[in-house]
């Protein structure tokens, strides 16, 4: 409505119908401008429809109505149907716009989100990452590794138990055996040798176990030195006991064996325990990013269905195919003029006048002091009238009496003449009225 009554369009249908000559001279174009928006009626017609995103009932514009005000009944006609079809023209101008506007938001929205679906995937995939053996979805993987490790380290403290029996039923053999030119040193010695080059062929020299055999083994040979022992380098003679030796000897090194698998599967079986006591912190981060990219992800899934919704309704609002006004009733060329009220003016008027005329003689009448009867001088002199002489008109006087009857007939024929012109011009054109009583007579 803002931009059909704008100065601009008002006064382009003021210069195209020549609206409103008679005050272009006298009156400023704001005050032109300001009559017509005035003598233009736009009155919109509303009711309750219902939404279809919603369910709900919501007001609606449905029509409306448009009139304008002038003298011509031709161009007012013309000015009326110039005034609808810019109307109409601009609603979908408006509709065309707002759909558009309506889409190119959804689409920015759209961008926005997908921006913060990117950077929150971003940071599940790295949080993942950082976490990745305490993810929710493993939890139940690291159970079960766990007990296969509590099941393998079982497994292994079994055969260390093994492995000692063995070890204490090969010492009471090798204790029990006589040697004839070998001591107790000696096979211990003998022991030790054999457990050194058992070691060095798995291990290096700097391992631990070698460096304490050897340690061990020097110890005994001072020892042995200082006992005046000069046998040192004589070996066990006895085939059973360097056989023994040798068993007892491997079966130290299975123990030790053992001992470092055991060792590696504690290690291994506490970091499943930590991965599983993390999980629940885990677990709860996850799902807070899980949380906010469903968010997300609903957020964008709906404005990528309005932003269908909105293209689709800019496209057939470009086509002119989705909803519109249309002109139902197109303006018709007045037969008459609604106003001035004509009727009621002449009635207002022949009312006035009578009651003027009426106030008037009652005026007169109370202001006059003229004697008109006998009475009346009676009363107001208090006497008793003796005589009374008529009114004696004279030649002169009947004359001018007759001249006032005329004049007063010629005023009443003026004024049905008058009256008559009053009802051609301000009620209805004589022509029809006689047409009307043509008709009304011929039926």
């Amino acid at each position: 409505n803002q931009r059909i009554m704008s100065t601009p369009k008002l006064l382009e249908i003021i210069g195209r119908f020549n609206l409103y000559s008679d005050m272009k001279a006298s009156r400023t174009t704001e005050e032109i401008v300001a009559r017509m928006r005035k003598d233009t009626k736009f009155e919109t017609i509303s009711a309750d429809v219902i939404d279809p995103r919603t369910g709900r009932p919501t007001p609606a514009t449905i029509a409306f109505t448009l009139s304008f005000e002038g003298e011509s009944a031709a161009t007012v006609q013309q000015v009326a149907n110039v005034l609808a079809s810019l109307y109409l023209e601009e609603n979908l101008k408006v509709r065309e716009q707002q759909t558009s506007g309506t889409s190119q938001f959804m689409e920015s929205e759209m961008k926005e989100v997908k921006k913060k679906l990117d950077e929150l995937d971003g940071r599940i995939a790295a949080f993942k990452q950082s976490n990745i053996n305490s993810l929710p979805e493993l939890a139940q993987l690291n159970f079960q590794e766990m007990d296969r490790v509590d099941r393998d380290i079982d497994q292994l403290n079994a055969q260390i138990r093994s492995l000692r029996e063995r070890e204490g039923y090969l010492q009471a053999q090798l204790s029990s055996i006589p040697t004839d030119s070998a001591s107790q040193d000696k096979a211990r010695l003998a022991e030790l040798r054999v457990q050194l080059g058992n070691l060095r062929s798995r291990v290096s020299e700097e391992y631990p176990d070698v460096k304490k055999v050897k340690q061990e083994i020097s110890e005994l040979e001072k020892r042995m030195r200082s006992a005046g022992s000069d046998d040192l380098g004589t070996k066990p003679d006895n085939p059973a006991y360097i056989n023994l030796a040798a068993q007892l000897a491997s079966t130290r090194s299975e123990i030790e064996s053992v001992k470092r698998q055991i060792a590696s599967l504690e290690k291994k079986r506490g970091a499943y325990s930590g991965r599983i006591a993390a999980t629940p912190r885990v677990e709860e981060g996850y799902k807070a990013l899980v949380i906010e990219r469903t968010g997300l992800q609903a957020k964008y899934d709906d404005l990528s269905k309005k932003f269908m919704e909105a293209r689709v309704a800019h496209g057939l609002e470009k086509e002119q195919k989705g909803e519109k006004f249309t002109i139902i009733d197109a303006a018709r060329l007045p037969e008459k003029p609604f106003s001035p009220n004509k009727p009621a003016i002449i009635l207002i008027g022949l009312i006035l006048g009578l009651g003027a005329g009426i106030g008037t003689a009652s005026i007169r009448e109370y202001s006059d002091n003229s004697v008109r009867s006998v009475d009346s001088l009676a009363r107001i002199t208090g006497y008793p009238v003796l005589a009374a002489i008529p009114l004696i008109t004279t030649e002169e006087e009947k004359s001018r009496g007759g001249s006032a009857g005329r004049r007063i007939a010629l005023a009443a024929i003026a004024c049905i003449f008058g009256a008559i012109i009053m009802f051609h011009f301000f009620v209805m054109d004589l022509d029809i009225v006689w047409a009307k009583l043509a008709r009304s007579l011929s039926v």
